[in-house]
């Protein structure tokens, strides 16, 4: 059995005290005000004693002595009711800076009184004051600090100052030199170096354990910057992580308007597959896809805003700026899609399905910022320029990138178009203008790499059934058809009506034997052919292995090469 490790008292009481730095602005100058009322009341005593035993004390000023008496007394009863107000004001505002300067004033007032009476320029006063100085650094805001130090330094040097033009008499607390034959006087030795000592040790200890639990904070700061790059290096990229870390306040709760460029991707018949599979094959084969898109996104520096199932929400411009967004989104998509070839190497290599995905980009002016509570926040974006690139994105097909007009205007002449198309997106009333991106020039130089393979007349036409799928749901006329021509991604499909651009089918086989008839697969109409426009270009987005199967051997041994332009 593992022996539990013991904890001495001492680190239990510092663990309990804590950090000075990370206490409360009362809880310090509780502190301080604790600090005095030990001190000031030891020093009046004293000084009462030293008065009816002058013999002791040659070196002393008895009339002065007199004299400050009683400003000692009264001292101690004002850090006395500054203590009992700290404690009231430690239920109620612990952050109260007022409190701060009174006590921060009165205790360099205090030093600076101390330093002129005892002479600062042959007693230690003076440094005991610089020594303050620094810890009252550590634990206080500097303007606290500046104000009550400023004012302590001017009435000590001030007063340095004034002796020399005889203005005002220097220690006016020592009325006999501290020297004798060229030694200090061996009773000023025995009675205030030991005070002096203890004072300095005082603050040496306080300086040494404040910056001690300092060096701790910060090396628990370090290792927390480290898990949280960890944590959120899966999500954003180096340079927009680091720029969030070195300013924090853009993780404040708020929200500002920016343009930004918004990428939307969809694996395509993703759920018709997940279907298929066992939980623990799809979560592997989400994970060998993300593992790999994370990745190219990262490198274009795009900020991965949500993970939704299989899609995508990427932002770029945000939370950093970046001035050639609109070309590093687009890069970032071709780079993304060209490494789906990846992707599919190793889902083959896992006996999993290959996947297609499709890809919407819309550059638009949107909300963006931390949104929530206080206790739970999300940095997100919120716009309809954000749904409209999902709503481009759902017009696309595996393979494919699609942008919006304020894309393609602001891309300027880099992109190589391969087509565009007008429609209707859902709750608009005009139409929408997209464009199909097959590569981008300039500094990227990239293109799409995997195109379909070219499509072959089948020798014998093979009867099809196909439904309009409207969003989710599936209508209820099927329409009759038949495949005409085939390649590896697509089909050409005549029937006995028109069918819309963009349109998604639910299709399956005829009288092709057994089996096969009750194994759907889907695709999207992207052509139509013919003067007639009865006949349909489909692409793919969903197909089961078995009907792949079939196809593929159609295309193999059953097809012949069509004529280039058959259908046009």
């Amino acid at each position: 059995m593992e022996e539990t490790k013991r904890i001495s008292p001492l680190k239990k009481l510092i663990d309990r005290v804590g950090n000075p730095l990370e206490w409360s602005t009362i809880d310090k100058c509780l502190l301080i005000i604790c600090f005095w009322l030990l001190v000031g009341p030891l020093t009046t005593l004293l000084f009462h004693y030293f008065n009816n035993h002058p013999e002791s004390v040659p070196f002393f000023d008895l009339v002065f002595m007199k004299k400050v008496l009683p400003l000692g007394w009264i001292l101690g009863v004002v850090w006395s009711i500054l203590l009992v107000v700290g404690l009231l004001l430690r239920h109620r505002s612990l952050e109260n800076r007022a409190f701060a300067y009174v006590t921060v004033f009165l205790w360099w007032s205090e030093e600076a009184f101390a330093a002129v009476c005892a002479g600062p320029l042959t007693t230690p006063a003076a440094m005991m004051l610089l020594g303050q100085g620094f810890v009252a650094f550590l634990l206080f805001e500097i303007p606290v600090v500046l104000v009550s130090l400023s004012f302590a330094l001017l009435l000590v040097v001030g007063s340095t100052v004034a002796t020399q033009y005889g203005l005002f008499p220097y220690a006016p607390l020592m009325a006999a030199p501290l020297y004798e034959d060229g030694r200090i006087a061996n009773s000023w030795v025995l009675l205030m170096g030991p005070a002096y000592l203890i004072i300095y040790l005082g603050f040496l200890s306080l300086s040494a354990y404040i910056i001690t639990r300092w060096r701790d904070r910060e090396a628990r700061l370090a290792d927390l910057t480290i898990m949280l790059k960890k944590m959120f290096g899966r999500y954003l990229s180096t340079e927009v992580m680091n720029s969030l870390i070195e300013n924090p306040s853009a993780l404040e709760l708020g929200g500002e308007k920016r343009k930004v460029t918004v990428m939307m991707t969809d694996l395509r018949g993703f759920t018709a597959i997940a279907e298929r599979l066992e939980p623990e094959k799809v979560v592997q084969m989400l994970n060998v896809y993300f593992e790999i898109m994370v990745d190219v996104v990262l490198k274009y520096n795009g900020t991965i805003n949500e993970i939704i199932g299989d899609a995508l929400l990427i932002i770029f411009g945000a939370p950093q700026e970046m001035p050639d967004r609109i070309q590093r989104a687009i890069a970032c998509s071709i780079d993304m899609q060209n490494a789906m070839t990846q992707v599919n190497k190793e889902n083959r290599s896992k006996a999993l399905p290959e996947l297609e995905m499709g890809i919407g980009l819309n550059e638009t002016e949107v909300i963006i910022g931390n949104i929530g509570s206080s206790k739970r926040s999300k940095y997100t974006v919120i716009g309809s320029g954000v749904n409209m690139a999902s709503r481009i994105e759902s017009y696309t097909v595996g393979g494919q990138i699609l942008i919006s007009e304020s894309v393609r205007k602001q891309a300027g002449e880099v992109l190589r178009i391969d087509s565009q198309q007008n429609v209707f997106p859902k709750g608009s009333e005009i139409p929408l203008m997209i464009y199909e991106v097959g590569g981008i020039a300039g500094s990227y130089n990239l293109i799409l790499e995997g195109k379909d393979s070219a499509l072959v007349t089948l020798a014998l036409q093979i009867p099809i059934r196909c439904t309009v799928v409207e969003g989710k749901h599936v209508g209820g006329e099927r329409l009759q058809g038949k495949v005409i021509r085939l390649s590896t991604k697509s089909i050409e499909i005549a029937l006995d009506e028109q069918i819309e651009l963009l349109t998604n089918l639910k299709m399956d086989l005829g009288d092709v034997g057994d089996g096969l008839p009750g194994n759907d697969f889907y695709g999207k109409v992207i052509k139509q052919l013919g003067k007639d426009g009865y006949t349909h270009s489909v692409r793919f987005t969903s197909i089961p292995p078995e009907i792949v199967a079939y196809f593929q051997a159609l295309h193999k041994y059953a097809a012949r090469p069509s004529p280039k332009n058959l259908s046009e």
